[in-house]
């Protein structure tokens, strides 16, 4: 995408770029359902779709392909989404990446609420649309794909460490492949779903590899657990944050940075 769409123009910064937008003619300015409602769509349809595939493939996991099937699952939906829904809503699809978008330059203050709430809501849909496909049995036993691994307060500092470590290297991709110039690439729909498949295996069986609110939220409410349910707040939010601060202060082209230009 031209780098003018990030000169606050735009809704968010779109998680893929194309430079065939400079051979283009001249097109009017963006009406107003464009520019608000249509991206918010975006992001409700867009949330919905990964949090549900994502679910139906932890509910539905066979247990010989272990970690695996929801890997591979969760990534490529993460990519595909991406990839489609990039020149729309910026394909955000997450809290932690709006607001280090946001903080990074690359998204306008007043539709940092709307992205959440969309988000949010999408999380809910699609693990209502899980629940409404899969059997009975199997959504008991996966907990309606909240994340259950977490039995005691043992586990609390690995998960919440690992959620933190995980969301700021996929965040920080988000950040350098798509908001600030210098890095800035058209692989990034790739980038983003690899990195979502390698943290899945990598982190699977310490916290569930959550890296989403909004992945998380919804099946807590669908199915009613909420067991240690603040970790999957706290820990992507915090990774979200740290990797804004790296390329704001340290890994950020000079017009990113806010120090040592």
């Amino acid at each position: 995408m031209a780098e003018e769409k990030l000169e606050m123009g735009q809704v968010g910064a779109p998680l893929m770029s194309s430079d065939s937008t400079s051979n283009r003619s001249p097109t009017r300015p963006p009406n107003k359902f464009e520019r608000v409602i249509q991206p918010c769509v975006g992001e409700l349809v867009g949330t919905t779709f990964f949090v549900f595939i994502g679910c139906v493939s932890v509910i539905e996991n066979v247990e010989t392909a272990g970690r695996l099937q929801p890997a591979l699952v969760h990534g490529l939906a993460v990519a595909i989404m991406v990839a489609c829904m990039a020149e729309i809503s910026g394909s955000h699809f997450n809290p932690p990446f709006t607001l280090a978008i946001y903080l990074c330059g690359g998204m306008e203050l007043n539709m940092v609420i709307p992205y959440l709430a969309c988000q949010l809501l999408g999380g809910v849909t699609g693990a209502a649309m899980a629940r409404a496909m899969t059997t009975r049995e199997n959504y008991a036993k996966a907990q309606g794909a909240a994340f259950a691994l977490l039995q005691s307060d043992d586990q609390l500092g690995r998960a919440l460490f690992g959620e933190v470590a995980m969301t700021c290297l996929v965040t920080m991709v988000v950040l350098l492949g798509a908001v600030n110039a210098k890095s800035k690439s058209p692989l990034v729909p790739f980038m983003v779903g690899c990195t979502v498949i390698i943290n899945v295996l990598a982190g699977g069986d310490v916290s569930g590899t959550c890296l989403n609110p909004a992945r998380a939220f919804g099946p807590a409410l669908v199915s009613n657990y909420w067991t240690y349910h603040w970790v999957y707040w706290v820990g992507p939010i915090g990774g979200g944050l740290i990797a804004a601060a790296l390329v704001r202060l340290l890994l950020g082209d000079r017009k990113t940075r806010l120090i040592l230009k």
